[in-house]
């Protein structure tokens, strides 16, 4: 059902846990299935120098939001914000189509806090 790289992120995620002093923050949850995803990216220079995640969820959600912040990790916050679910799902080799809404949710958070850093650090 899942692809090997789903797998491998699902048991062994990257980028687990939280930022203290996070630049920005995004949660976002999806009441149907029950997720719940909360992004904190520490931003430098308007690069994502870090980015972490929390995520109660299933198998495709956990996998997706590790994906993402590999995804992110590195890029300016203009890159970070043309991430796309179709894109993260490609990451990791496809996804089920019931789980497709997995991946929205990770481009949710990763946007959601992206939008948190620009509101608290207004460009001149």
């Amino acid at each position: 059902m899942y692809s090997e790289k789903v797998m491998e992120h699902f048991e062994h995620p990257r980028n687990v846990g939280e930022i203290p002093d996070a630049s920005g923050t995004g949660t976002v949850g999806n009441a149907k299935c029950g997720d719940i995803m909360k992004m904190d990216i520490k931003v430098e220079n308007d690069v994502i120098t870090d980015v972490k995640f929390k995520t109660f969820g299933c198998c495709a959600a956990i996998a997706t939001s590790s994906m993402a912040t590999e995804m992110v990790k590195g890029k300016s916050i203009d890159e970070a914000l043309q991430l796309t679910n179709k894109a993260v799902a490609e990451a990791l080799d496809g996804l089920p189509p019931v789980k497709m809404h997995c991946s929205l949710l990770a481009e949710q958070a990763i946007h959601a806090a992206v939008e948190d850093y620009q509101k608290k650090h207004p460009k001149e």
